[in-house]
């Protein structure tokens, strides 16, 4: 999957952001935000998370084998990166 497959929507909560949210078959998933505030922010950057569940029923997941807290200042190519390692997640 690739940055430009990801399906920016308004951020929910944030005026004038936006988010992503994909989630991938092995229960995991990401979300990729920006806006006033998101670390990154300034510099045009994103913040990711690690999510576990499904589209209906999910959570930020702090214990992942990829990290333990959201990731900012990530660049399109980081968040791809990021896509890869989620997708490659086995339960």
């Amino acid at each position: 999957m690739n940055f430009s497959d990801l399906n920016f929507q308004p951020h929910p909560v944030a005026a004038g952001g936006v988010q992503a949210k994909h989630f991938f078959d092995n229960g995991y998933g990401i979300s990729v935000v920006r806006f006033n505030g998101s670390y990154g922010y300034e510099q045009g950057l994103y913040e990711s998370a690690v999510l576990k569940g499904t589209e209906e029923d999910w959570h930020i997941c702090y214990d992942s084998v990829i990290t333990d807290d959201v990731l900012g200042y990530q660049t399109e190519e980081e968040v791809e990166v990021l896509l890869y390692e989620i997708e490659n997640i086995y339960i």
